[in-house]
């Protein structure tokens, strides 16, 4: 079968043949009827599966076809949804029982509750689902969304515009999806005498997130950037989360007695309505067993199994990060999602592992005093959450899990990094690659200091220039990487690139055990 690509124009204004199929006539007061209000977004998609999302402004019964063709001509129509005030009038779905392979288009119309004659105008998206033999793949990552104050200005968040243009398969976003902690003005004063201006704004971005609209607000701010909205449209998207989902360096043990911007003191209610928000505004699949979940695996065909960390949800408290002994204090990963990683990476069969972790390895980021990532500054032999990271890299080793590749963010910089026992304090591991790129749509910061307990060493950065930190977006120094894995060599190439599409480095890694 053909598979015929979409264009932009058709996937963004949707068409009415949808509308005029459905036994419920059609009303043309258009102001009555009900109105999609955010686009659309797919995500976690496979060789036989996606996740499609959308959002009304009302109570209304969601309508779905799905098809392999842009004129769904051999549409599918999917049982209907109702959006209701409980969810923000958001409805996600999964969609089985795809071909793999294949180009898919979605279409929603609305229906109103109070007056199933009056529907709207469809919507339109597409994903393409996973191969189950081989084919090139591409997909891009990043992370930080809307961070620091800096938020849609006139010329919108333009990453996702030129991550869109390389039409990936898919976009990772490694996390700080959006910020509930950072408030935005109308205009920031910047250092060269210019100012900044947020052209979009809404009440729920001029404060701290505290009440669940408040949060549920940051993910519908994010979407009225139209090159959002557009790359939503057409590529899927992984999400993660990190800290900004809730609040700056978020744990259980966040204190907040402190923050006069907080009223709500208690980050368990916060994290809460947080985690709330995020799952019903974001395509991620729900986990029946922990439907709060957010680490996961997406198998992406023969070459590619991806492996979705999540460092929030299981961390002990931020400290000097010292302890000698794994404790539930030390951890980061906690036992549960370790012992998960471990299985799910011993029974994979990809060619490519590639390890998706919302923070870096070896980058000491620091919580004034203490330590919010992994690395502790020691530099010796394992300590505090590098214990469990100890652990995890002795088993791939020792399991002989081949070709794993670690992509990150949370820094606000772009770097390569590479991992080596040979000059490492800890040898017990194989080498391996780390990727940072970021931010999307947010300050600049970096560089930051190593950590030389599991020996990496820098191969490229980029960052702001010495003395110079949060720099807007309008510096240019936003990144995002893109990986291409072929098929018939089974290589993987990774490029760093920056929002004017200028690619900074590239390498071209070599698979091992691989059969061509």
């Amino acid at each position: 079968m053909t598979l015929i690509r979409p264009t932009r124009r058709a996937i963004l204004a949707g068409t009415s043949a949808f509308a005029a199929t459905l036994a419920m006539p059609s009303l043309s007061r258009a102001a009555q009827r009900p109105a999609f209000t955010h686009g659309v977004q797919s995500g976690d998609v496979d060789t036989g599966s996606g996740m499609i999302w959308t959002r009304v402004d009302r109570p209304a019964r969601i309508m779905m076809e799905v098809s392999t063709t842009e004129t769904f001509e051999d549409a599918r129509r999917l049982t209907p949804m109702d959006a209701l005030p409980e969810s923000d009038f958001a409805i996600k779905r999964l969609v089985e029982g795809l071909p793999s392979d294949q180009e898919i288009f979605y279409r929603f119309v609305a229906a109103d509750l109070s007056d199933p004659t009056v529907t709207s105008e469809s919507i339109t998206g597409r994903f393409r689902t996973a191969p189950n033999a081989r084919r090139d793949i591409r997909f891009a990552w990043s992370g930080d969304t809307a961070g620091q104050g800096w938020g849609i200005d006139p010329e919108g968040m333009l990453t996702y515009a030129t991550m869109s243009g390389h039409r990936p398969d898919f976009f990772i976003h490694s996390g700080d999806t959006v910020y509930a902690d950072g408030p935005m003005e109308d205009e920031v004063s910047l250092p060269d005498g210019g100012t900044w201006t947020n052209a979009l704004l809404i009440p729920e971005k001029r404060k701290v997130a505290e009440t669940l609209d408040e949060f549920r607000g940051q993910w519908k701010y994010n979407m009225m950037d139209a090159h959002v909205r557009a790359m939503n449209a057409e590529v899927p998207v992984f999400m993660q989360w990190d800290d900004h989902e809730v609040v700056n360096n978020w744990s259980d043990a966040k204190n907040l007695a402190d923050d006069d911007r907080y009223s709500e003191k208690s980050v368990h209610v916060l994290a809460a309505r947080a985690t709330r928000a995020f799952h019903e505004m974001v395509p991620l699949r729900m986990t029946p067993a922990e439907p709060s979940r957010v680490y996961r695996k997406i198998a992406y065909g023969p070459m590619l199994d991806i492996f979705f960390l999540d460092l929030r949800s299981y961390r002990g408290p931020n400290s000097t990060g010292l302890q000698d002994e794994m404790t539930d204090d030390s951890r980061i990963l906690g036992p549960d999602q370790l012992a998960w990683l471990k299985r799910e990476l011993s029974m994979s069969q990809a060619t490519w592992k590639v390890i998706a972790c919302d923070m870096p390895i070896g980058l000491v980021v620091p919580d004034g005093d203490l330590i919010e990532a992994i690395g502790n500054r020691d530099g010796g032999a394992p300590k505090g959450r590098e214990l469990e990271i100890a652990e995890l890299l002795r088993f791939i080793k020792t399991a002989g899990v081949r070709n794993t590749v670690w992509f990150t963010a949370d820094v606000h910089y772009t770097a390569a990094h590479h991992y080596d026992p040979n000059r490492a304090q800890f040898q017990d591991f194989e080498p391996f690659w780390e990727f940072v790129s970021g931010p999307l749509h947010a300050g600049s910061f970096g560089p930051n200091a190593l950590d030389a307990t599991f020996g990496p060493e820098v191969r490229f950065f980029k960052a702001p220039p010495e003395g110079q930190a949060n720099l807007p977006p309008s510096a240019g120094l936003q990144f995002f990487g893109l990986v291409d894995i072929d098929a018939q060599t089974q290589q993987m190439t990774v490029r760093l690139m920056d929002r004017a599409d200028t690619e900074l480095w590239k390498i071209t890694l070599d698979p091992a055990d691989a059969a061509i």
